[in-house]
């Protein structure tokens, strides 16, 4: 074949080639995108309605009846992001090896165990009249879109091969309690004491838990343990979706005597794993009885963060014990019957059926309940020990309730009110309404229980460890106009020693708050700008004073002391582009790791994060973490903390941590150190569920991405300190500024985009201003929404 021949012949190939990856794009990333003009006909709607669309992909909503409002928000939902949707019901339920077949059949048999599906159809049944029209109306609109799209469903239903069913009431509630239960993980970190105490004897396990600092912030400012042996092996933890893995988040609100405008200003960033699409899915819904605009989570009627036309609020996760994990003493002689005080009682049991892609018969799992709930492991022998789990997301609750209320309230009384029917998951709720008031509340089942209760696994035999009901939510913390003009919570604890109820809680160390509560302070006035920059703050308030106590380092080799140079010259900012902050993350877990060491010994990965379960990327100690570290380092030479540090010398630990230091960068970024900068070890990749599999990553994910920050920043962007730098675990999934004095002054941010579908151009679109702490504006008015509009769907009953 002459040469002219063969590079026709190439070219036919490569054209045909092309021409097949071109047919198949289209086919399953183009063809299942929806139309956002025209007209649509839809069964089940009552009136005309209007969707205008802006050009950041969010809808614009105006229906003419409540049923309307949410039927065209379930079927808005489905029509972006409906594989998400079925991914969040099958994890909830339990369903998920029947569609990717046995490799998730472990996970399948834990979450059937734990019963979250049982308990939302227990709730199914207990909505009142309006919920229960509300969610009805929610699920007759997804399911109208599964039915009317069945031949052109999103790409994931073309390479799974199945089609979903429709939408069901309990369906939203089962994905509603997992968020919950994901944002109340505080069983595991009862394992992980445990774990301690066995390894490590009750004295020393004690020396390592980290009270919440004195002097760090309280949201509501004031106006050692007996071993149970080696908890039994839980089966089940090696694939649970990353949206299952818990959360932390920002919020705070500025009064009008300290806002620019004259009225409140109110600021929220929840901090989540991040994923591909984004958890949250913005939308402004509007009928004659509602008026609201923020953050929904697509499978949940409602908005979760955001306004109406009187009042804004935002959320962050509480970090309140709302679980804990009993040890069940079974009977050697009976099984099934376990010990309560002089008696014995027999398990409930539940025949819990899992169909798996490619297997003939279904996997039977059978599920033991006792009084304290479900066996979450279950003894393998007679008279063994079984572990069974109390959660508040297991106990029905009306959140759907207090939502609509919340999204119907005009002031602070409508506010407190709706929060009153919030069960799981105990969030903390910042307030600001166009009134000119501002407020905190924590809202959700909070335990009753003894004080210092619930810190390790209880013996459930004693009958002395149960929960005594539940806290009336005037009991809860709370603040309505403090003095200071301001509110602010970061994780941390909500109220000091002097509140009048015990309140069990594994609180983040407070150095966010008090960041925020500095920002805040620094002008006699702030405005949405401010704000915006307070977003993106990287500054590290235990970096300052760690520098500080390293003032007395005096290292030997020169490139110990050009490191420390760079470090004493730093302002402690965590940006992506600091040489400085790669010196100080990586030198501060060496240092940890080196000051823990004489008295852990090999139990140290332990500490760090040995891994329990796929929930939880590390142990719970990371998260005070700093503040321990600072007080080893302040307290070194003590008799208090010799146990812990032992002969080793504070000057031995910090020269063997920086030469550790530079030995790991070299190692990692190469021996150059003008390009040791924090964002080529941090960095951020936003995975779909399917983006590990082979040809289609590049399709699906998005980054990876240099992000700045750390656990201790305003920009907080974790890390595992098993799994260093690399995998940023949480992240500002949402950021949020709400002006009461204009609600179109509003403004808003999320990554990747509104749409999951990868043929969208919304389906990254965000990225870019999320990276810059930008934000794209939220106009309410109908005049404001008109002026941004870039189509517009009419729907009519058909």
């Amino acid at each position: 074949m002459s040469n002219l021949s063969w590079m026709k012949a190439l070219g036919l190939g490569l054209g045909l080639a092309t021409g097949v990856a071109a047919a198949l794009y289209y086919h399953l990333a183009l063809r299942p995108l929806p139309r956002r003009e025209g007209r649509v006909f839809l069964r089940g709607l009552d009136a005309p309605a209007e969707v205008l669309w802006d050009q950041w992909g969010v809808p614009h909503v105006y229906a003419q009846g409540q049923d309307d409002l949410f039927f065209l928000q379930g079927y808005l939902h489905a029509q972006d992001r409906l594989w998400q949707m079925e991914l969040s019901r099958r994890a909830g339920s339990g369903r998920l090896s029947e569609i990717f077949g046995r490799r998730t059949l472990e996970t399948d048999r834990f979450l059937r165990r734990v019963g979250l599906h049982r308990a939302a159809r227990a709730e199914a049944e207990r909505l009142d009249d309006e919920s229960a029209a509300v969610l009805s109306s929610y699920c007759r609109g997804v399911s109208t879109f599964i039915r009317g799209r069945r031949d052109r469903l999103p790409l994931e239903f073309s390479l799974l091969r199945f089609r979903p069913e429709p939408w069901r009431p309990e369906d939203t509630l089962v994905w509603a309690k997992t968020l919950g239960w994901s944002l109340s993980l505080n069983w595991d970190t009862e394992l992980y004491r445990a774990r301690m105490i066995q390894e490590l004897g009750p004295e020393l396990a004690a020396r390592l838990e980290q009270p919440y600092p004195e002097g760090h912030p309280l949201t509501t400012p004031p106006g050692a343990t007996e071993p149970l042996g080696t908890p039994p092996p839980i089966e089940g933890w090696e694939s649970l979706p990353a949206i299952l893995r818990g959360g932390f988040s920002n919020a705070w609100a500025v009064s009008g005597r300290r806002s620019q405008t004259g009225k409140p200003l109110l600021a929220n960033d929840p901090h989540l794993v991040p994923q591909l699409p984004s958890v949250w899915y913005e939308m402004h819904l509007e009928c004659p009885t509602l008026r609201v605009s923020g953050a929904s989570v697509p499978g949940v009627p409602g908005v979760v963060i955001g306004h109406n036309q009187h009042i804004a609020w935002g959320i962050t996760a509480s970090m309140v014990d709302t679980q804990d994990v009993y040890v069940e003493e079974f009977s050697p002689d009976a099984p099934g019957r376990y010990r309560l005080q002089d008696g014995w009682e027999e398990v409930s049991r539940v025949r819990e059926e899992i169909r798996v892609k490619g297997a003939q018969r279904p996997v039977v799992e059978e599920v033991w309940l006792t009084r304290h709930g479900p066996l979450i492991a279950t003894p393998r022998a007679p008279g063994q020990r079984g572990l069974a789990l109390r959660s508040t997301a297991l106990d029905p609750g009306n959140l759907l309730r207090a939502g609509l209320e919340l999204a119907k309230a005009s002031a602070w009384d409508g506010f407190s009110a709706a929060l009153g029917h919030w069960s799981a998951p105990c969030l903390n709720f910042v307030y600001a309404d166009a009134q000119g008031h501002i407020g905190y509340r924590l809202a959700g089942l909070t335990p009753r229980r003894p004080p210092e209760s619930g810190l390790t696994p209880l013996p459930g035999w004693t009958g002395d460890q149960e929960w005594q009901g539940f806290l009336a939510p005037e009991e809860l913390p709370h603040a309505f106009d403090p003095p200071e003009g301001f509110v602010v919570n970061g994780n941390n604890k909500v109220a000091g020693r002097n509140h009048a109820a015990y309140i069990a809680g594994e609180w983040i160390d407070g150095f966010r708050a008090q960041r925020i509560q500095d920002l805040l302070q620094t002008r006699d006035t702030l405005g949405p700008a401010d704000f915006r920059t307070m977003h993106m703050d990287a500054l590290s308030l235990p970096a300052l004073e760690l520098l500080r106590l390293l003032e007395g380092l005096r290292p030997t080799s020169a490139p110990a002391r050009a490191a420390l140079a760079t470090l004493r010259a730093w302002d402690g900012r965590v940006e992506a582009e600091s040489q400085a902050a790669a010196l100080y993350e990586v030198f501060r877990r060496r240092l940890l790791r080196n000051l823990l060491a004489p008295a852990l010994g090999p139990h140290i990965e332990s500490y760090f994060g040995l891994r329990l379960h796929p929930l939880s990327v590390s142990s719970a100690y990371q998260f005070r973490g700093a503040s321990f570290l600072l007080e080893l380092v302040r307290g070194m030479g003590q008799p208090g903390l010799s146990p812990l540090t032992g002969s080793l010398t504070l000057e031995e630990a910090m020269s063997r941590s920086l030469e550790e230091t530079l030995a790991e960068l070299r190692q990692r970024l190469g021996p150059d150190p003008t390009r040791w900068d924090w964002g080529r070890l941090h960095q951020v990749t936003f995975s779909h569920a399917l983006g590990e599999v082979p040809m289609l990553g590049w399709l699906l994910n998005r980054g990876p991405y240099p992000v700045p920050g750390d656990t201790d920043t305003v920009h907080q962007a974790s890390y595992s300190l098993r799994e260093p730098y690399g995998a940023t675990r949480w992240l500002p999934s949402f950021r949020f500024i709400a002006d009461t004095s204009d609600w179109d002054r509003c403004q808003s941010i999320h990554a990747p985009g509104q749409s999951g579908q990868p043929g969208s151009p919304h389906y990254d679109n965000l990225v870019s201003l999320w990276r810059r702490g930008e934000y794209h504006p939220m106009p309410f008015s109908r005049p404001a929404v008109e002026a941004v509009a870039q189509t517009r769907q009419e729907y009519l009953p058909g």
